[in-house]
């Protein structure tokens, strides 16, 4: 008779929860909404001063991550409980922050009171848990390290040691004032990146990420190895709206490996090729990933500046793995698939071209009108809904808005977390003079070489980037080591560059490889396999920061005349490297070409005139070596036989 009662009551209780979880499930989805609706407005008809448009903002974040901690997975009553507490204290810790700054302006003196030193060890604990929950332990972990160290420097080595700061000094700077959680990273996400997040909801819920899946598929799908060009392609083209490497893989992966495996590629290999290009697709213009805004915001430069520089690197990249993927196919004897299996080109044009019009406006908007980016993302997110409106199977009805408005909201949310948490360790950095000593320390390790210093910092950036999201390992590259390069002379677009790209490049880089983990999930095939076979097909992204640092012709710094032979040159490099990696051009390489090769791809990596003779030298060396003129005529009289039909 206990025994019933007891699994009576237990199923009460499961009963409630369930009913509670649906309830949060509708508030969630409230919220959110209310979030995106309250950025939208900001960005057309001016944000609000910077302490209270970044406190609405990690309000929103704040409460929508403990929420969401409630609704996922079967959460105990306790867990239920515990996040609905951290929700009551975020509504006082950093509703206080907005009331203080919206209604008492002129009360901030420069110090807290014993209510706001409580406040602020609140916030900054609940900034903390909520990254964990968001994106795991590393990015609490390193800012707990930073917290202390802000408390114990005079205990500390001479090489980094401070004067130290009180427990009340570190709160108030972190809480009350620019420098700390509600500093630059998170002004940043609650501006840009939040209205970037949105369109690209928007884009996806209209069916766009679709549309350039079919065109590629239809474009490439044919051809040796085709669904493997698909999966650089699609990727290329969704990543301008997605930003997010994993994001990428569950979008198209589910897609391009099975086609990939059905021509012949090993399990593995297919979902290495699509977590590579994925995982380019935060390199990728107009959207890139979070960090891009901040390196604007960091070196003074408009957004548009940074997407000028990053395109040519990016176009680069996924010519490389376009190289890749095609050696791998020929060296396997590969095929496409039968046109009859595919998508239409110009059928799929006809009917989805209409969803290019929102892309295509943004750049218009920011590149030709002029327009901020807050302005262009909104009249872009008003083209998108517009123009979906043009046939009845994109239109967004009333279900479909608020899906892109909660989505769009939902996606911000970790990168709110850690942007954040990021101001932590900025906040200590700053008072600290932590950066300063850490870039001396730096060139002194490198003894004056750029080139180990580069090395260092890619070392660096990968360690950060296997632990930490692209956005946070960015930050703290960018205050501990950026400095460092530009005083070793890298032009600063460069530097900030280079450290991005190898922070995004690490999610395909092993043993923490989570583009490729992801991949691997999909296409049902061991995760650590997956992601050395990722590394080494991505191996020619590892020589384009080099290129560019090397030659900053590639970042549109330079001539026209200039940046095309640096972009011919870069071509060859890669194509050099690829080659190189897979032992094959026209056929297998023995050791020699392929030394020869790698020289050749070194070579070309300096955009300098007799550097790039003796690499165009060395390729072409091969190419006579492997009986690859005879190749190429046969190709360019097939091309004019298909001109001719």
């Amino acid at each position: 008779m206990a025994k019933i009662l007891e699994d009576r009551l237990k199923l009460e209780e499961d009963i409630q929860l369930e009913q509670l979880k649906g309830k949060l499930s509708t508030l969630i989805k409230i919220l959110a909404v209310a979030m995106s609706l309250f950025h939208l407005y900001t960005a057309e008809f001016g944000v609000l001063e910077a302490m209270q448009q970044r406190s609405v903002h990690l309000l929103f974040a704040l409460v929508l991550i403990f929420l969401v901690a409630c609704t996922r997975g079967n959460p105990s009553r306790f867990k239920v409980f515990l996040n609905l507490l951290l929700v009551g204290l975020t509504l006082l810790s950093v509703g206080y922050i907005f009331l203080k700054h919206a209604f008492f302006l002129g009360t901030i003196t420069g110090g807290a009171d014993l209510s706001e030193l409580f406040l602020g060890a609140f916030t900054i604990i609940l900034v903390l848990e909520a990254t964990r929950q968001s994106s795991g332990m590393a990015l609490p972990l390193i800012s707990i390290v930073f917290l202390a160290y802000g408390y114990i420097g005079p205990y500390l080595p001479e090489a980094i040691s401070h004067r130290g700061f009180t427990l009340e000094r570190i709160i108030n700077q972190l809480y009350l004032f620019h420098e700390g959680i509600f500093g630059v990273p998170l002004g940043v996400s609650s501006t840009y990146v939040i209205l970037f997040i949105i369109f690209s909801a928007f884009l996806e819920v209209s069916g766009t990420g679709q549309f350039f899946i079919d065109f590629a598929q239809g474009l490439f799908g044919v051809v040796r190895g085709g669904p493997a060009k698909v999966s650089v392609v699609a990727s290329g083209l969704f990543g301008t709206i997605s930003g997010s490497a994993v994001a990428n893989v569950m979008v198209d992966g589910w897609l391009t490996i099975p086609l990939m495996r059905k021509v012949g590629f090993r399990p593995h290999i297919a979902a290495a090729v699509e977590a590579v290009a994925s995982t380019g697709g935060q390199l990728m213009p107009p959207v890139m990933g979070a960090a891009a805004f901040l390196i604007a915001e960091i070196l003074g430069i408009s957004y548009l500046d940074v997407c000028i520089a990053a395109a040519l690197p990016a176009v680069l990249y996924y010519a490389a793995l376009f190289v890749m993927v095609d050696i791998e196919a020929a060296k396997t004897g590969l095929q496409g698939l039968s046109r009859s299996e595919l998508p239409s080109v110009t059928k799929t044009l006809k009917r989805g071209w209409y969803l290019l019009l929102s892309p295509v406006a943004l750049v218009y908007f920011m590149a030709v009108v002029s327009w901020s980016p807050l302005r262009s993302a909104f009249w872009s997110i008003v083209v998108a809904i517009g123009a979906s409106a043009l046939r009845p199977e994109t239109r967004l009805g009333y279900s479909k808005l608020m899906e892109g408005l909660s989505k769009g909201a939902i996606n911000i949310l970790q990168v709110a977390a850690t942007c954040a948490c990021a101001g932590i360790i900025i906040g200590i950095f700053t008072m600290t003079g932590l950066g300063s000593k850490l870039s001396s320390l730096l060139i002194y390790l490198s003894g004056g070489s750029l080139a180990l210093l580069l090395v260092l910092t890619m070392v660096a950036s990968l360690i950060l980037g296997m632990g930490l999201p692209t956005l946070p390992c960015y930050l703290i590259l960018a205050i501990l080591v950026a400095p460092a390069l530009v005083e070793m002379g890298v032009l600063p677009i460069a530097a900030h560059l280079f450290i991005f790209y190898f922070g995004i490049i690490s999610a395909i880089t092993p043993p923490v490889a989570l583009a490729a983990y992801a991949a691997a999930g999909v296409g049902e095939t061991d995760p650590m396999r997956t992601g050395y076979a990722a590394w080494r097909i991505g191996l020619c992204a590892f020589l384009l920061p080099f290129m560019f640092v090397y030659g900053p012709i590639l970042l549109m710094k330079g001539s026209a005349l200039r940046i095309i032979l640096a972009t011919i040159s870069g071509l060859f490099g890669v194509t050099a490297l690829a080659a190189s990696v897979q032992g094959y051009l026209f056929r297998k390489t023995n050791i020699l070409e392929r030394i020869a090769l790698f020289g050749a791809a070194l070579l070309l990596i300096d955009p300098g005139l007799t550097t790039d003779m003796i690499g165009y030298a060395l390729v072409i060396a091969v190419i006579t070596s492997q009986g690859g003129w005879s190749r190429i005529t046969q190709w360019g009289r097939r091309r004019d036989l298909l001109l001719r039909a």
